[in-house]
């Protein structure tokens, strides 16, 4: 016990210097700012400061990245309250309430109760974070490749099958994502793959260049698409937020709290997800129901608690199996990998101080988001006023320079170019990303641990399904495949209704 809290407080310490606070403060506002935009998203955000922290020790790297996501996430909702208009799709749910309160005249009330869902979100998530990760990284060592197989595997058609719309969109998406992750050099034997005789193409498509272009470049193409947004309030009232709103409603923050972590950990849902579930939940157990979609403070504090627990709740399945949670999260991952980690139930064992970084990242990261939240509303509102035409060209320059910063290669900027394109296609048909950037990251760790399990074995595949874990994992995959196709639902729901219905025979 007394070991644990000196290695939080070394942990608190190594962030604790002037250099690492500014870099702290600037990463936050720049979230903020990613977040409040609509058309740039906490993915893009990630992504993108990748590229530009490469040259970081990577404690500070991973420090930046993580108060760029959590800022990201939280400044969605300063343009739903404003705008209407999401800044982030996990602010979606925030337009519900939180616009109708500002046209009541209590927008400072709303981006009060925004603040303190947030801040109240972020801390239970990291409770979690600090509880749950060395219990699953201790149960996650007892894993071989048969196990981490199917892990892979799980995780993209989980994000397939509920990333929402067409679940066959969502698999195309996936293993699309696992096909890119296949070309360049076979990781045994150095056999290249799909290069057709270029040396470019056989040293791998490049993970981040690839997302920045899916995420980056994309985005940028649908912003300059969509219609102009005028900002509507210029006043303001209070923005401090009310004790009352949150003594009143602390089970809904309890509830939103353990909802979001929960879908967090779920690999490719996403904290848009967590936002709506938890808004659900909201609406079904509160006494003023009638409220909800009016203007209700109940709805906004659930989905603004909701979606603010999932982004701690997406990092513990990363340290501890390697799977994101979320499409940043994922990005945060290969981040780890770029500077020398090792996401997993490794980490524990050979970074085990990098454990209370996180959590100590997290801590702060969300107090410097509560302290923004005071400062920055009144700013934010010129920021919203700059003219979309001039801020995606800007964007677009900074993906170009991220995307070549990694290894100065200009062949990167022409895959930055090409996933942007792709990207696009992909959104203008409505497929989900997230399971595209799932099969980006996973497709390295599902084909080694392929590969290393039929070594182990000597080319026996039974042992992928006769372990009992690898066995439960195959079973639930299969059965997330099937409960996809809306004829097999409907016939396990009515083998499962005349299964309880089948009386006993009598004598």
């Amino acid at each position: 016990m007394f070991d644990s809290l000196s290695q939080f407080g070394a942990a608190f310490g190594t962030f604790m210097t002037p250099s690492v606070l500014v870099n702290v403060f600037w990463a936050m506002f720049v979230g903020i700012v990613i977040g409040a935009l609509p058309g740039l998203t906490a993915t893009m955000g990630v992504a993108l400061m990748t590229t530009l922290t490469f040259s970081m020790p990577h404690t500070e790297a991973i420090m930046v990245l993580v108060c760029v996501y959590v800022g990201a996430i939280y400044g969605g909702s300063r343009s739903a309250i404003l705008l209407n208009i999401p800044g982030t799709p996990a602010s979606a749910c925030s337009t519900l309430d939180g616009f109708p309160l500002a046209r009541q005249g209590m927008a400072g009330r709303a981006m009060g109760i925004s603040t303190s869902g947030s801040w109240l979100g972020t801390l239970f998530g990291t409770l979690c974070v600090a509880t749950m990760t060395p219990l699953l990284s201790e149960m996650a060592l007892s894993f071989q490749s048969y196990e981490f197989f199917w892990i892979s595997v799980l995780g993209v058609v989980i994000a397939g099958s509920l990333a929402g719309g067409d679940a066959l969109k969502g698999y195309i998406a996936g293993f699309l994502g696992l096909l890119v992750a296949t070309v360049g050099q076979e990781p045994h034997y150095n056999f290249q793959r799909f290069a057709y005789g270029n040396t470019d193409i056989a040293g791998g498509i490049g993970l981040l260049p690839a997302l920045v272009g899916v995420f980056g470049v994309a985005e940028v193409l649908l912003a300059m698409r969509a219609p102009a947004y005028q900002a509507v309030y210029s006043k303001i009232d209070s923005i401090i937020p009310r004790i009352a709103d949150v003594t009143k409603y602390w089970r809904t923050i309890f509830r939103s709290g353990a909802i979001g972590t929960f879908i967090g950990i779920l690999p490719g849902l996403g904290e848009d997800a967590a936002a709506w579930s938890s808004y659900a939940a909201a609406k079904r157990a509160s006494k003023e129901k009638e409220k909800f979609g009016k203007g209700s403070v109940e709805g906004l504090m659930a989905a603004e608690t909701g979606e603010a627990s999932s982004v701690p709740g997406a990092i513990i399945p990363v340290m501890t199996l390697a799977l994101p949670g979320s499409a940043p999260a994922a990005v945060l991952m290969a981040a780890m990998m770029i500077h020398g980690l090792n996401p997993g139930p490794m980490l524990m064992v050979e970074t085990p101080q990098f454990f209370y970084q996180i959590v100590a990242m997290l801590v702060i990261a969300d107090m410097v988001k509560l302290f923004f939240g005071f400062v920055l509303v009144r700013p934010l509102l010129w920021v919203l006023l700059v003219p979309r035409e001039r801020l995606m060209p800007i964007v677009f320059v900074l993906c170009a320079v991220g995307a070549f910063s990694i290894t100065s290669r200009v062949f990167d900027i022409y895959i930055m170019l090409i996933f942007g394109l792709i990207g696009f296609i992909l959104r203008e048909l409505k497929f989900p990303m997230a399971p595209l950037i799932l099969g980006l990251v996973l497709g390295d760790l599902l084909e080694k641990n392929l590969t290393r399990g039929f070594v182990i074995s000597g080319g026996d595949p039974t042992p992928f399904l006769t372990r009992p874990v690898s066995a439960v994992l195959a079973a639930i995959t299969i059965l997330s495949i099937l409960w996809s196709i809306p004829a097999a639902q409907t016939a396990m729901r009515r083998g499962t209704r005349a299964l309880f219905r089948r009386k006993p025979a009598t004598g």
